[in-house]
């Protein structure tokens, strides 16, 4: 099992920045989900704004999320300078 989202935040270009509860922050990489049911009203770029977290993942408000280990697994880490 894996860290658990504390924060998320849409990024361009259909990315997610997510920040874990063990501080790891990742950006993840929606588009490859956008064209497969559910998904697709992802595609509204001011609906794909309404990520938030929600129950150690994140969610949107029409239902649509991912598991948090496959936004852990998937996600690439970010590192500020």
């Amino acid at each position: 099992m894996y860290a658990r989202v504390k924060n998320v935040k849409p990024a361009n270009n259909y990315n997610i920045i997510i920040t874990f509860e063990n501080d790891e922050v990742k950006q993840f990489d929606v588009n490859p989900y956008l064209d497969k049911g559910f998904f697709k009203q992802l595609k509204d770029k001011s609906y794909f704004q309404t990520v938030r977290p929600f129950m150690g993942s994140i969610q949107w408000q029409n239902g649509q999320d991912f598991c948090p280990d496959t936004l852990y697994e998937e996600g690439i880490p970010i590192t500020y300078f």
